[in-house]
């Protein structure tokens, strides 16, 4: 499931058979690198890597790229979130040798979100390369040490490859074979969508491992907690691809909402409790939305801390 070339302590965290915790922060609308580094702060100590986020929902901001070396040179290690929609293959394989420079050693390929959801509706999507063929890319940079057009790579990049995926997109029936895909395509570990829905994600992690694939792939499983009633509401009714059972949003309604923040996270919680006894399961990437302040409970309340330490 791993290069030995490739020194990512996600990996080796991977690697020593312990669960595996990550998180990520959402780059500012701006240039002060103290948005970045204050949050990197919050997160130090309780988790294995920090995901910068690539103009999430199509929204301009700072580049991942820049955000992930302000993270690398405080002193925690980033992964690179990389979209299709902005660049063609001359600028992906470039931002790649300059991560690479920087000895970011994590990566996570995505297609990212259609410039119509974000604040430059009228922007043109690229797509030159989709998700499958950018972790392609990635593995023929490194493991072969070439360019896609075929010239040698000098000190060629050092990245571990991961991708995104979604459990609970319709039809349910491609979920898997998706993975199959994505595997075939070169991926090492993968962050899947919010799990909200433990029934349906135990029923995906059975059919993955009945075809072999999580001997070959890390699976880490996305955890959001939510802060109110109406944040359950909305990600049930207004957000693709989410699949947030009635009895979810019932209990934070239920819920009264001067509490209701707190009850968002032991759902989160009591979630990744069940989901550490899923065959398959290798860690829990905690998307804890401009609430990173709550991240290092939630890895304490789950029996997460301290981290384990790898040369």
């Amino acid at each position: 499931m791993s290069s030995p070339k490739t020194p990512s302590k996600l990996e080796k965290i991977f690697a020593s058979g312990q669960l595996a915790v990550t998180s990520e922060v959402g780059p500012p609308r701006g240039s002060d690198p103290e948005a970045i580094t204050q949050k990197a702060e919050l997160l130090r100590g309780y988790v294995d890597c920090v995901n910068i986020t690539d103009n999430q929902t199509s929204v301009t901001r700072m580049c991942s790229l820049a955000a992930c070396i302000l993270l690398k040179q405080a002193g925690l290690e980033p992964c690179l979130q990389m979209v299709t929609r902005d660049r063609n293959r001359i600028a992906l394989q470039s931002d790649i040798l300059g991560a690479a420079s920087f000895d970011i050693h994590n990566i996570l390929c995505l297609s990212g979100d259609h410039q119509s959801f974000g604040d430059c509706a009228q922007g043109q999507n690229v797509h030159d390369l989709d998700s499958m063929q950018l972790i392609q890319t990635v593995r023929r940079m490194r493991d072969e040490g070439l360019f896609l057009g075929g010239e040698a790579i000098k000190r060629p990049p050092q990245m571990y490859v991961g991708a995104a995926i979604n459990p609970f997109a319709d039809p349910f029936e491609i979920r898997v074979p998706r993975l199959a895909k994505k595997i075939a395509a070169g991926v090492e570990f993968v962050q899947t969508q919010c799990i909200y829905n433990l029934d349906k994600f135990e029923e995906y992690m059975r059919l993955a491992r009945e075809r072999g694939l999580t001997e070959k792939v890390y699976v880490m499983a996305g955890m959001t907690p939510m802060k109110s009633a109406g944040m359950a509401r909305y990600m049930k009714n207004r957000v693709p691809g989410m699949d947030v059972p009635d009895e979810v949003v019932k209990r934070m309604a239920d819920t009264p909402k001067e509490k209701q923040a707190e009850e968002g996270l032991t759902i989160c919680v009591e979630a990744m409790e069940r989901l550490k006894g899923v065959k398959g399961v290798a860690g829990f990437h905690i998307m804890a939305i401009e609430w990173e302040e709550k991240v290092a409970g939630i890895v304490e309340r789950a029996g997460l801390y301290p981290r384990p330490v790898v040369d």
